[in-house]
């Protein structure tokens, strides 16, 4: 039976510039459900209280954005098994009292890449720049693909964990590297992903790295969605480079959040069209909350 009605939220620190509330919400009204999705921002220090909080005023559940994705997992009853095996959580279920933490980011990034340009990953070389929480989701999804998935980090040290976490998916599937291997495996790649937050609003004008070191032929992504077409991306296509913005990953990221909640299939066109509206109309001060 579909709950009519329910509470559900965004928790991390920032929000303000967050355009989940307006995704959900237009999501909920297409399907005639009294939801409501709200924001809050929520110190690292405070996220247990926090999340005690949402659970006692009777919330269905909520989305973790930056900087809480690895520390939620401490925080939930239970994990799916694919929120285990990354050690992210972004989406939080709650039933009978006890919490279920979940993964959406590397399903939501590979159904966007092959939605926007078509890129099967099985056997082709991916570079994911950066080892945060969504570079785990990320990675994570493209080694289940079937990706050599390389991660380069400029704390070396958080790249290598991650990596030797994942390689029990497969043999040789995902390496490690720091900063100064960047620019030799871009030119091996088939794909490479910005998963820092380099060159998000306000700040424009940086590039997490120049595309200019990757090769003819390769896609370049970026999770970022604010601005829509970062000057990576800018850059990338001038280079005649296939491009992956951030939008798609969000909407499809919160369209699996949406039916972990409710149990129904999400309007993904609908959901799109208030990101891109968002964004278009300059709604969105800040950054992205992938």
């Amino acid at each position: 039976m579909v709950q009519v009605e329910g509470r559900v939220a965004l928790i991390g620190h920032p929000v303000g510039h967050s355009l989940s509330p307006v995704m959900h919400n237009r999501a909920f009204e297409r399907l005639g459900l009294a939801w409501r999705y709200s924001a809050f921002d929520v110190q690292p220090k405070d996220l247990p209280d926090a999340m005690r909080g949402l659970r006692a005023l009777g919330f269905r559940g909520w989305n973790i954005t930056v900087p809480h994705k690895e520390a939620a997992c401490r925080l939930v009853d239970e994990l799916s098994d694919e929120a285990a095996e990354i050690g992210a959580v972004n989406t939080v279920l709650v039933q009978e009292g006890r919490l279920t933490g979940y993964n959406t980011d590397g399903w939501g990034y590979v159904e966007a890449l092959h939605a926007e340009t078509g890129l099967t990953v099985e056997g082709k070389v991916s570079v994911v720049v950066g080892a945060g929480g969504a570079a785990r989701g990320i990675a994570h999804a493209l080694v289940r693909e079937g990706a050599l998935v390389r991660v380069v980090a400029r704390r070396p040290a958080q790249a290598e964990r991650l990596a030797d976490e994942f390689s029990r998916l497969g043999p040789g599937r995902i390496q490690a590297g720091g900063w100064d291997k960047l620019q030799v495996w871009l030119r091996e790649a088939d794909l490479c992903v910005n998963t820092t937050p380099v060159g998000m609003s306000p700040d424009t004008g940086a590039m997490p790295f120049d595309p200019g070191w990757t090769r003819e032929g390769c896609v370049v992504s970026d999770i970022v969605y604010n601005p829509r077409e970062t000057l990576l991306l800018k850059r990338a296509r001038e280079l005649g480079r296939s491009t992956c913005d951030g939008v798609g990953m969000f909407v499809f990221q919160g369209a699996a959040a949406f039916r972990i909640w409710t149990g129904l299939a999400a309007p993904v066109a609908d959901m799109r069209a208030v990101v891109e509206e968002g964004l278009d109309d300059g709604a969105v001060k800040g950054g992205s909350d992938i």
